[in-house]
Order: C-alpha cells, then sequence, then structure tokens
C-alpha cells in the first residue's frame, strides 16, 4: 500500500522523484492541504461569428440624449445600460464586439434568430420593389400571409386582420367582441397583461402598468396560478370564482373573456390545467366571446403545441398575435372566424400599416423558417432539457422557489423563503447584474420583479441551456 501511495504522489510530476522525495511529498501535501483554486468561470459555447466594427454613438451620450429627447416612462436594463449595436440568432453583441447569449429575445420578440437570413432576404427582397401600400390596393404578400397563417389555426378561426403590435391585436379583439356580444362587459386575469393603450391598460390586472384613469367596464377575477394562487392547482376552483364574478358582479352577460394561457410578463405563469375549457363555457353561456392572447406563447414557443392555447384544450373564438410573428418586425394579427368577423362590416374598419408588403413578406418567411428548421419540436427538446437542469440547480440554490413552463416558454421565480414564498427582490437585481457580467442576458417578470423570464430566440442550443444554468449556478453560489 505504501507503494501504491508513492507512485500516486509522485504521478504527473516533470521527473520521477526518489522515494524519499515522494513521501516528503505526500506527508506535506496531507499535513497542508493546497489552497483550493479559484472556481473557474462558465464558458460560453463557441460561436463562428465575427460581429462588425462599430464606429457610431457610445452608450453614455445615446443615454444622455435618450433622457433629453425621449420619454421619461422609458425604462432600461442594468445600473450601467448596453449600448446593443449587433444580433446574429441568439447572441447579441454590445459597442466593444463583446458577445452575450440571448436569452430574452428582445422581450419574446426574435423567434427565428436574430438577423436571420432568410427573413433579411425577404425583407430586403419586397423593400427593392414595393415598401408600402395599403389594402386600397391588391398584393400579393399580404394574402400569402393571411393564408398560410390560417392554416395554423384550428377550427374556423380563418379570418386575418393585420395590424402593428399585440397592443393593437388587443384592442381590436376587446372591440369585435363587444360589437358581436351585444355587450360591454370583459372579463380578465389579474397578473396579465394585454397593452399599454388606454383600453388596454383596462385588461390589464398588474397595477404597475395601469394609469390611474378609467379602464371601464373590466372585471378582474382571480389567478388561476398553481405556485401562487389561492387554490393551488384547482382548476375548477378558479373557474368557479369566473361564474360567480358574473353572477354577483354584472347584469350576468358579458362581452368577451380574455387570458394568456402564459402570464409573460406576469411572470411565465401557466395557468392552471384544464381551467380555460371550464371558463370559456361559463363565458359562452353569459353571451361572451374567448379570446386568447398568444403575443407571447404563439408559434410553436412551448414546444408541446404551436399555440398556447392548445395545452388547455380548447378552441377561442378570437386569437390575438405579435411579436414572434415577425422575428422583430413591428408585426401583429388578430384571427377569428367569418361570423364575429362580419360585425366589424357595419363600419370602416382599416389599418394604415397593417399587412403592408414588406412586414407581410417578413412574417411569411418566419412562418416558413419555423417549419423547415422544426422549431416547435426544437423547442420541446431543449426545453426539456433545460427544464431538468433548472430542477436540479432548484435542489442546490434555496433561493430558487418555483421552475415553470414549457419549451423555451420559462419562469424561474426567486424568493428569501420557500415556505412563505417571500419574493427575492433585492437579490433578484443582484444576480441580474451578476448574469449580464457572465455573459447571459435575462428577462424579468411578475408584480415584485422576482423572476427570471428565460424566453429566447427558438434556435437557442443545449449547449446554451448549459451555459446558461452553469452561469445561473455560479451567480447564486454564496446566495
Amino acid at each position: 500500500m505504501a507503494a501504491s501511495l508513492l507512485r500516486r504522489a509522485s504521478a504527473g510530476r516533470g521527473r520521477c522523484p526518489s522515494p524519499a522525495e515522494a513521501l516528503r511529498r505526500l506527508v506535506s501535501s496531507e499535513a497542508a492541504p493546497e489552497q483550493a483554486l479559484p472556481r473557474p468561470l462558465p464558458e460560453m459555447p463557441p460561436f463562428e461569428h465575427r460581429p462588425s466594427p462599430y464606429a457610431g454613438m457610445g452608450g453614455a451620450e445615446i443615454l444622455e440624449k435618450r433622457k433629453k429627447f425621449l420619454g421619461p416612462s422609458l425604462f432600461y436594463y442594468y445600473q450601467k445600460p448596453l449600448n446593443i449595436v449587433e444580433g446574429k440568432m441568439q447572441y447579441l453583441y454590445d459597442e466593444q464586439g463583446r458577445r452575450y447569449l440571448d436569452c430574452f429575445g428582445g422581450i419574446v420578440t426574435v423567434s427565428c434568430g436574430h438577423c436571420h437570413p432568410d427573413i433579411v432576404n425577404a425583407v430586403q427582397e419586397q423593400t427593392k420593389l414595393l415598401q408600402h401600400t395599403t389594402t386600397i390596393y391588391l398584393h400579393h404578400a399580404i394574402v400569402e400571409f393571411a393564408e398560410a397563417l390560417a392554416s395554423k389555426m384550428p377550427g374556423n378561426l380563418k379570418v386575418v386582420y393585420f395590424v402593428n403590435s399585440g397592443t393593437e391585436a388587443n384592442e381590436l379583439a376587446m372591440l369585435m367582441a363587444r360589437l358581436y356580444s351585444g355587450n360591454l362587459g370583459m372579463v380578465a386575469l389579474r397578473n396579465g397583461y394585454h397593452g399599454g393603450s388606454a383600453g388596454t391598460i383596462g385588461l390589464t390586472g398588474l397595477q404597475t402598468w395601469k394609469y390611474p384613469i378609467p379602464q371601464g367596464e373590466i372585471h378582474h377575477v382571480m389567478n388561476p396560478d398553481p405556485y401562487r394562487g389561492a387554490f393551488g392547482s384547482d382548476a375548477a376552483a378558479y373557474a368557479r370564482e369566473v361564474e360567480e364574478h358574473i353572477n354577483f358582479g354584472s347584469s350576468g352577460r358579458v362581452g368577451g373573456f380574455i387570458a394568456e394561457t402564459f402570464q409573460g410578463v406576469g411572470g411565465t405563469v401557466e395557468l392552471a390545467p384544464g381551467y380555460l375549457k371550464s371558463v370559456y363555457d361559463t363565458v359562452r353561456k353569459a353571451g361572451g366571446v374567448c379570446i386568447a392572447d398568444e403575443v407571447q406563447s404563439g408559434f410553436g414557443r412551448t414546444g408541446s403545441n404551436y399555440w398556447g392555447f392548445q395545452t388547455q384544450d380548447v378552441i377561442p373564438d378570437i386569437v390575438t398575435m405579435a411579436k414572434g410573428i415577425g422575428n422583430g418586425l413591428p408585426l401583429g394579427a388578430v384571427v377569428t372566424t367569418p361570423e364575429i368577423a362580419s360585425v366589424m362590416a357595419q363600419k370602416i374598419q382599416f389599418n394604415t400599416f397593417g399587412g403592408n408588403p414588406v412586414c407581410s413578406a417578413g412574417g411569411l418567411a418566419v412562418l416558413k423558417v419555423l417549419d423547415k428548421e422544426k422549431r416547435q419540436a426544437h423547442c420541446a427538446d431543449v426545453g426539456t432539457h433545460l427544464v431538468e437542469r433548472l430542477k436540479s440547480l432548484q435542489q442546490k440554490h434555496e433561493i430558487i422557489g418555483d421552475v415553470r413552463g414549457r419549451g423555451l416558454m420559462l419562469g424561474v421565480e426567486l424568493v428569501t423563503d420557500r415556505t412563505e414564498k417571500t419574493p427575492a427582490k433585492a437579490e433578484t437585481a443582484v444576480l441580474f447584474e451578476k448574469l449580464k457580467d457572465l455573459g447571459v442576458l435575462l428577462g424579468k417578470g411578475g408584480l415584485h420583479g422576482n423572476v427570471f423570464r428565460i424566453k429566447p430566440p427558438m434556435c437557442f442550443s443545449k449547449d446554451d441551456a448549459d451555459f446558461l444554468v452553469d452561469a445561473m449556478d455560479y451567480a447564486m453560489s454564496g446566495f
């Protein structure tokens, strides 16, 4: 055994020591073990792209001009905001050429990847020919895009209205619901987000985004949140509360019900299983129509389904979408049935930029890329791997209270006490900065800003997922 110890003591040395020297080293190392080496930093996966040299305005000057010329309600991430000047697929580059892993996708907007060549080419080619006309003239791009989008919808959801954003889409959906039903009252969820216009602020159920103006005939019901909700995952209990709210808090008739299946701004909350099926039945009995807000969860991001509402086994009457539909283009859409769409013919309904040739060409390219590159299946595969790793991380770090979501629509909620579920607001802010310094850009959500929103471009790989979790582990060590 002594000979074996001597061999191990001398292994890996530049020369073979004498037995006496080897024994001296062994005794010395056991008596005074070497100090542990610093933990190595997580390494970002290699990526073959060299950013162009940047010679534009620096971040400090941009920030000064932004404060002077842009509205004071705008906010930015990080104590020293990043000046992002270039993007390629799932990566972003700052003015110094430093690469970051984009885990937020321009607030869940970049679906196919930054500057995806197919989409860039489609936009460039259309721009060379015709940049803008309205729907007072014919153009092939808008009908090709509408046909392709309608083919992705279940049931009789076949009529498409194009707009410029998710806010516009939800405004139009609310108008449709009220006109079709003949009722004004709208039912929405607490913790939901549906836009920042005067009308959609009313639908939104987070005080952070609501100005003190009349929100008009909006009823906010309990949020079916499996982690924080009063009834846990009991969908039937939440659904009964909706029925009681209609019976006791309204005339008994409503215009419609709107919900995100996966609440994005609210912290990636997936509604309790089976909730929408019961609520849709209740709302329709009360004369209302059912609206699915797919602005963030659509186009295969959840992995298990193309649309978030399909995880609840329902077919809405109206579906709204934006963000990922254009991979960064200002584009949104409302899809509904011919019957509901017919009410809009009472007057002229018109959107100057909705469905313009450039955005339509880009939107069609997005749908083709998602199909060609099988991004829904990819989100399911990478998302499963990432959730497994995040749940393992949860076992290691007490600060992680909940890991939730599907595919690449995930949330990690941080708490200071798992029993009380006390939001770790200050700790989240510190970790947010640390992760940026490690090269990871995340989103934040939830009423208290204590949920990391992980919603990267859908080309995000398993290697990227591993780097993200390794960086989180590194940053959380010591908490």
